[in-house]
């Protein structure tokens, strides 16, 4: 059968699911004291849980809210991805349920990360943790056909194995229900879906080399498909990767080149990210100050992801740092010159995670 023809099926049953979702949140007065707060606490919750804010909201809105809702659930498995997203890959030591596909993909080299040791009471967190450091998230789809217990058993066993202690293990009555649900840190729809009725959780911890790692797991399902993300913190201080002007002209006059690790970008993404303001300017401070410096902005990615996917990225990436500066700091377009060389000259080795994170650079370089 052609996917045109299975594309029906698939938005009458996802629309399907998310009506029953809210058939069961009217059913469930045990979770809420009163009927009338239980009514617009079930809509608004819902709502919330599929992406939807819900800043004081007002009844007149909450159909059409809905109706956005159902359209958004109805597209999230009329174009499921048969294969990983670009650049990802899974946590060594950990991996991945048979037959997953990688839905969604997030590595920060310092970042915060929400996680629970303990279940909810009385719909309060009770040993709410907010980790910093390198932060890991990945998404991931099967196929009907194994349940949520299964998966989230591997994953278990998988934790153990890679050295971690069970902080949490439960499923929706033992966890807290859906205020639990809400409070995990889940990438956004159609990469992960959890469904506050039916998830199961697990959290653990380990120490190794005097290094304290977290990492916690949500499985769940939507349209009998099962989603699991896995959430890793790998505790750390923020590494300072500011670069000023001074240091930026030294590296140019003696090694013709400088690295900088302060521009910013989402995994797999070529926009800029507003933190990477402060490194922005100083290079426009630098070359504001030597108006005859004219540089080349190249960008380096690691081995992570295919050859040619990462040459392009990482040309795309010196791209939009040659335009922020024009744009918004009045450089000159002709003194700006891009290139990139994807993982061509590593700074590091491939090999390690220290090493893939010095390769994830920019570099300007003296003509």
């Amino acid at each position: 059968m052609s996917a045109g023809t299975n594309c029906p099926v698939v938005i009458v049953s996802k629309t399907a699911m998310i009506a029953a979702n809210l058939n069961r949140l009217t059913s469930r007065r045990d979770l809420y004291p009163s009927c009338t707060s239980f009514r617009t606490s079930a809509i608004d919750r819902f709502l919330k849980m599929n992406g939807f804010p819900m800043t004081s909201p007002h009844r007149l809105f909450r159909p059409i809210l809905l109706l956005l809702a159902l359209s958004l659930g109805a597209m999230t498995n009329a174009t499921a991805q048969t294969r990983d997203v670009a650049g990802a890959r899974d946590f060594p030591g950990i991996g991945r349920f048979g037959g997953s596909v990688i839905t969604g993909y997030q590595v920060k080299d310092f970042d915060a990360a929400r996680m629970q040791g303990a279940a909810f009471k009385d719909g309060q967190p009770t040993n709410a943790r907010r980790l910093e450091g390198r932060i890991t998230r990945i998404a991931y789809r099967t196929n009907p056909g194994p349940s949520i217990l299964e998966v989230s058993r591997n994953f278990e066993t998988q934790l153990a194995k890679a050295g971690f202690e069970t902080l949490l293990a439960c499923d929706v009555d033992a966890c807290g229900g859906i205020p639990f649900s809400e409070a995990i840190d889940a990438l956004p729809i159609p990469q992960m879906w959890v469904d506050g009725f039916n998830y199961r959780y697990i959290a653990g911890r380990k120490v190794d080399g005097g290094r304290e790692t977290y990492a916690s797991v949500i499985v769940s399902e939507s349209n009998r498909d099962i989603y699991a993300q896995l959430v890793v913190a790998e505790l750390g201080a923020m590494e300072n990767k500011m670069v000023d002007a001074a240091v930026m002209a030294k590296g140019l006059r003696e090694a013709g080149r400088i690295a900088l690790y302060g521009i910013y970008f989402d995994t797999d993404r070529a926009e800029v990210k507003p933190e990477s303001r402060p490194t922005l300017e100083q290079i426009a401070k630098l070359l504001t100050a030597q108006v005859s410096l004219n540089v080349f902005i190249v960008g380096h990615t690691d081995n992570q992801g295919p050859y040619a996917y990462n040459l392009d990225l990482s040309r795309r990436r010196a791209e939009a740092i040659a335009a922020e500066l024009v744009k918004n700091y009045g450089i000159g377009a002709p003194r700006l010159r891009t290139a990139g060389v994807g993982l061509l000259a590593p700074a590091g080795s491939n090999a390690t995670e220290a090493g893939r994170a010095l390769n994830r650079r920019v570099e300007l370089v003296a003509p």
